[in-house]
């Protein structure tokens, strides 16, 4: 026996026209489209990754550093006792060095001609901080917290001259140059 088939509503209903992404090729646009994201991305990447590594943002250049680091030296070096240890300062002669104000920038081997170039904070320090020494015992432009390349050296001073309070057993003379 044979069956045959008869046609139903079924049968009769239009088949549906699907569009296969595989038979295509890629169009300009997509091409374009694609090379535009990537280059935003890598363009983002570049852009943001060196915020991410230096967090911290320094204005002060090495050379500034460098220069702070020699007046330093030139101090310790200039105010140094002759019989003491290299970090062992007269206490006299620092006194008269702070007091003595004017001609600063001459004194630390500065340049100046008509305008000063470098603002320079020559100050004593306490090794413990507790006790701040005052502004007594320090020279210059007055450091107040801004970006500044700075050195420090820790120095004694002989005979128990230099200030009474806070240096004992010795200070930090730290240089701030901006």
């Amino acid at each position: 026996m044979s069956r045959k088939r008869t046609r139903t509503d079924r049968d009769r209903r239009s088949k549906t026209v699907s569009i296969s992404l595989r038979e295509r090729g890629q169009t300009t646009q997509d091409f374009a489209i694609g090379i535009g994201v990537f280059i935003l991305a890598v363009a983002f990447v570049f852009s943001f990754l060196p915020s991410i590594l230096t967090p911290f943002d320094s204005s002060v250049s090495g050379g500034q550093t460098a220069q702070a680091d020699r007046v330093a030296d030139r101090v310790v070096y200039d105010l140094s006792t002759e019989t003491g240890p290299e970090t062992e300062l007269n206490g006299s002669a620092f006194e008269e060095f702070v007091d003595d104000d004017e001609g600063l920038s001459e004194r630390l081997g500065l340049r100046e001609d008509q305008a000063r170039y470098d603002r320079i904070d020559v100050r004593l320090e306490p090794l413990n901080e507790s006790e701040p020494l005052g502004d007594e015992w320090t020279v210059g432009d007055g450091y107040e917290n801004q970006s500044a390349a700075s050195s420090a050296r820790i120095v004694t001073f002989a005979d128990g001259t230099g200030p009474r309070n806070g240096c004992d057993p010795a200070c930090r003379l730290v240089v701030r140059m901006w």
